[in-house]
């Protein structure tokens, strides 16, 4: 076979062997989808969450991607911050206002989460890792399915998310507000507000936050 023959083969299969890695990425991506199951252990009747149904028998579907009424692109995807700004510029109510009724949250609840994590900075990094506008761990975005934590609009849509989980969970708003700052299995322990000054602080705050954004919704 002359060279000319090889090197049209060789680029022949080189085309092929692309567009297969372009359908075998097309399919993952296809695949990963965030949906959120319950699981109880039925020996220890121990509640968690997981974005994979482990065990049919335990564990069911709580939360389904996408939630409706919530469109990146029909909501804008520019969310520009400046050091100087301490509130959330009025043009992005309405990314609450969605993101609280896909998950049946208040969205003063949000606002006041996202003043005391990251006062509005969608690119805000806690020395802990925590990211973004919610303040999002990476194990804490993995599972809520949030790709770049720094869209601030995926980043509050995966807050909401996992602050619907922990309420569901703990029935109580306080505790949920503890489990976001401390991690659920901390409360869980003490069965209650862990003795952390931080928590602690944290969870005051946000409630605090929470009055203010709540009457101010009520006065307009």
């Amino acid at each position: 076979m002359r060279k000319r023959e090889i090197l049209l083969l060789s680029a022949i299969n080189s085309k092929f062997f692309f567009l297969k890695l372009l359908i075998f990425f097309h399919f993952l991506s296809s695949c990963a989808q965030a949906h959120i199951y319950r699981c109880e252990n039925p020996e220890t009747g121990e509640i968690f969450f997981s974005n994979q149904k482990l065990n049919v028998s335990y564990c069911q579907l709580y939360i389904k991607e996408k939630p409706k009424n919530l469109n990146f692109k029909s909501l804008g995807a520019k969310f520009p911050y400046s050091a100087n700004y301490a509130k959330l510029p009025g043009e992005y109510e309405s990314w609450f206002e969605k993101v609280a009724q896909a998950f049946s949250l208040d969205p003063a609840l949000l606002k006041a989460i996202a003043k005391v994590e990251s006062s509005f900075n969608p690119r805000a990094v806690s020395p802990k890792g925590a990211m973004g506008i919610m303040q999002l761990m990476p194990q804490t975005a993995r599972l809520v399915g949030v790709e770049d934590p720094y869209h601030p609009l995926e980043n509050l849509k995966g807050g909401a998310k996992y602050l619907r989980m922990l309420i569901d969970e703990f029935q109580d708003l306080s505790l949920a507000l503890a489990a976001y700052n401390a991690g659920p299995e901390k409360v869980k322990i003490y069965r209650g507000i862990p003795p952390y000054p931080e928590t602690q602080s944290y969870v005051k705050n946000v409630l605090y936050y929470y009055s203010i954004f709540k009457n101010k919704t009520l006065n307009n």
